[in-house]
């Protein structure tokens, strides 16, 4: 009876030690499992921005070696047809005005930059911290007044402003053209930099920015390039008149 007893005592301390041992290995397994799975989630992340990205660069390398060509077939159709060279001045124009060419030319340079020497703590309690930060609106309101003033075309950051534009917020980022953008803001504006100035007048909406705390400087130039508009311009709504 005794070594029926031990025996039994011994098979059921083994039975335990293999059920610790199981339960252990199975938790092992379970996060070796959640850390792959993690791991695969990401990489299948990275992977698909990745490709995007690759096919968003195909795509506008082959806009690109389009227009070129188209280009290529103009001058081509300019140098055999002298109506091809009015044709062909006057589709210039169109691009210009589209937003489609880079142009360069006098103007000014403003920018606009969160002021980041102020914070919550800082402040009296009738202030806001919000006042000292660049919003869409502000950006709005500057390109408007540049327009006003006489502007002919006007970037910021290096994204071209077209009719299709749209300058939202989204959280604390700024969004032109479908592209994230972050202080300090740079407005390139071509036109008659006298007039563009003007901007600066008392009342106007750049001093009202430095009033309430952000920081706003606009000067003049001689030698301002505005990129072309890159991404694609359609229409949803417009028809021609039959």
């Amino acid at each position: 009876m005794n070594d029926k007893k031990q025996v039994s005592i011994t098979i059921g301390l083994m039975c335990v030690v293999l059920t610790c041992a199981i339960v252990v290995q199975l938790n092992t397994i379970k996060e070796a499992t959640k850390i792959v799975g993690t791991s695969y989630a990401e990489q299948s992340l990275k992977d698909e921005v990745l490709r995007w990205k690759e096919n968003y660069e195909s795509l506008y390398k082959n806009l690109e070696e389009t227009e070129e060509k188209l280009e290529k077939a103009r001058s081509e159709a300019t140098q055999e047809n002298g109506r091809g060279t009015e044709l062909e001045g006057e589709l210039s124009n169109i691009n210009k005005l589209l937003g489609l060419t880079e142009l360069t030319g006098r103007g000014v340079v403003v920018t606009l930059s969160d002021n980041t020497t102020v914070t919550s703590e800082g402040i009296s309690v009738d202030e806001d911290i919000n006042d000292y930060v660049v919003h869409d609106e502000d950006l709005r309101s500057v390109v408007n007044e540049l327009y006003n003033a006489g502007a002919e075309a006007i970037s910021i950051n290096g994204q071209r402003l077209v009719n299709t534009s749209a300058i939202t917020c989204s959280g604390t980022v700024i969004t032109i053209n479908g592209i994230k953008l972050n202080s300090p803001f740079v407005i390139s504006a071509i036109g008659n930099p006298e007039s563009l100035y003007s901007i600066e007048r008392t009342g106007g909406y750049i001093e009202l920015m430095r009033q309430t705390g952000a920081i706003a400087e606009t000067t003049k130039s001689n030698n301002i390039t505005v990129p072309k508009f890159s991404g694609a311009l359609s229409s949803k709504y417009m028809r021609n008149v039959e």
